[in-house]
């Protein structure tokens, strides 16, 4: 199934913080966000580190999503939480398999 995904990596000294930031705009953007699956993950490597995963049906909703009041309140929430700018990646899928 083709699609578009975005991979963010981020660190923070304040994760519990982070978490709620995502939890409020989780519940703020309700049944506006384009997004339909996110996996919030943490480097076991690199300290502090973590990389946040979100799939989209289409690199278009993508933008879309990202032009939002909702996602341009929260990616400011973030960047303040942050220790750094974060690092995007953005991926078109060009192929899924069931493992």
């Amino acid at each position: 199934m083709p699609g578009f995904i975005q991979i963010i990596e981020f660190t923070t000294s304040r994760f519990d913080e982070v978490s709620a930031a995502v939890d409020a705009y989780l519940e703020e953007s309700k049944g506006t966000r384009k997004g339909v699956r996110g996996s919030q993950t943490k480097d076991r490597d690199k300290e502090n580190t973590y990389v946040e995963v979100v799939e989209f049906p289409s690199y278009e909703a993508a933008m879309e999503n990202s032009n939002s009041p909702e996602t341009t309140a929260f990616a400011e929430k973030m960047q303040s939480l942050c220790d750094g700018p974060p690092i995007f990646r953005n991926l078109d899928v060009i192929r899924t398999d069931e493992m």
